[in-house]
């Protein structure tokens, strides 16, 4: 691991998490069920320390150590970094945002692994384009609003105990008008199914059909939910990008095992010059990518204007990156690598979600682009 912006309690805490994962998140991963929520596997992580971590008692989260956390998780179980990183996605807005009861009710629970927390902010017609959402959130009452409409693409639907839901309350269009609201699950009128995805994750549908919620379920403001959800995911991007770089290093650790074991032509592949620069081309990448989110999470520590433009630079090339590396390295196994339950295999059906969710590539770059001219003089 790079030393760039790590102390050596850092990183000697990163090789101790690695070591803890596959000891003891690897297991549970592997006795879960694909597309279901692993609740065993998100009790351990509460067990471990490693939630509380993410949701420190004092003082706010380090965006750095929810890199490092997400990275050294993802090069051991990808299945316990996502646990994880739900678990953020879907009560960090209760940080932020939260009253003092929505927080004493809900963040020790998360912080347990006893709840199991979601973000519900996409929709049919609002994926990339999230101001455009229409999930309607109807006056009922002097104190209250039904909810009705569909969200989908929503990880851990429909089996979380609870989802941040981003509802339109006013008629102003964009982002204006849209209110978050913690939703337990159980609510009258909410239901919900799994969908079936090439990654392993749990996601589902969330049908409202006249959910009711009040004042006190509002997380933040009424009217002003669309910062809510900006802001998390403002904190979360870097680290889909620590995702990212943890699955590309894993991938490059078993390219670089195989090439020096695998005899062809006379000896080892890596001594062919094709396979030798395509391991150096990867590892370059790798190391330029994960530079980038470190400093992304630096800036956001640091609270530098120019977040917004870094965070969306971060994911965009750690997703394409990892992107690459995992294919090179499917290239350089050949055949094997293919095959159901190979690491590689594993990795090249995880690595293709991170491109899409929180911001597709494309919207990272119409983002930066709009961020490099805003900075102009």
């Amino acid at each position: 691991m790079t030393a760039f912006a790590l102390a050596e309690d850092d990183r000697e805490w990163c090789a101790r998490l690695r070591t803890l994962t596959a000891e003891r998140l690897r297991p549970l991963a592997a006795d879960g069920t694909p597309g279901r929520v692993n609740r065993p596997l998100v009790a351990a992580l509460g067990q471990l320390g490693l939630l509380e971590r993410m949701f420190p008692a004092e003082g706010k989260l380090r965006a750095l150590d929810l890199c490092l956390l997400r990275e050294s998780l993802a090069r051991e179980c990808t299945e316990a970094e996502t646990a994880l990183a739900l678990q953020g996605l879907g009560a960090y807005p209760i940080v932020q945002s939260g009253s003092a009861a929505q927080r004493a009710r809900w963040l020790p629970e998360v912080t347990a692994g006893r709840a199991v927390a979601s973000f519900a902010l996409s929709e049919p017609g609002a994926g990339s384009d999230a101001a455009a959402l229409a999930l309607a959130a109807e006056p009922d009452g002097p104190d209250g609003w039904r909810l009705t409409g569909e969200k989908c693409w929503i990880s851990n639907a429909p089996e979380a105990d609870f989802a941040t839901v981003f509802a339109r309350t006013g008629g102003a269009p964009g982002a204006r008008g849209i209110t978050a609201f913690l939703v337990p699950a159980g609510r009258p009128g909410l239901t919900g199914s799994h969908v079936d995805m090439l990654s392993p994750h749990p996601i589902g549908t969330l049908e409202f059909d006249g959910v009711p919620v009040t004042r006190a379920d509002v997380l933040g403001e009424v009217d002003r939910g669309f910062g809510v959800a900006m802001r998390t995911l403002n904190l979360f991007r870097p680290s889909v990008g620590a995702f990212a770089v943890g699955m590309a290093q894993a991938a490059l650790d078993a390219a670089l095992t195989y090439a020096g074991a695998r005899t062809a032509f006379g000896g080892p592949l890596k001594d062919l010059q094709s396979v030798g620069h395509q391991l150096a081309e990867m590892a370059t990448r790798v190391e330029s990518a994960r530079l980038l989110v470190y400093a992304a999470a630096s800036a956001y520590d640091t609270g530098d204007p120019e977040i917004v433009r870094r965070a969306a630079m971060a994911k965009l090339l750690a997703t394409e990156t990892a992107q690459y590396v995992v294919d090179a390295a499917v290239q350089i196994h050949g055949a094997r690598a293919l095959r159901r339950g190979h690491l590689l295999e594993h990795l090249y059906r995880e690595v293709r979600a991170p491109r899409i969710y929180e911001g597709a590539t494309e919207v990272q770059r119409s983002v930066i682009a709009k961020e490099l001219y805003r900075e102009r003089p």
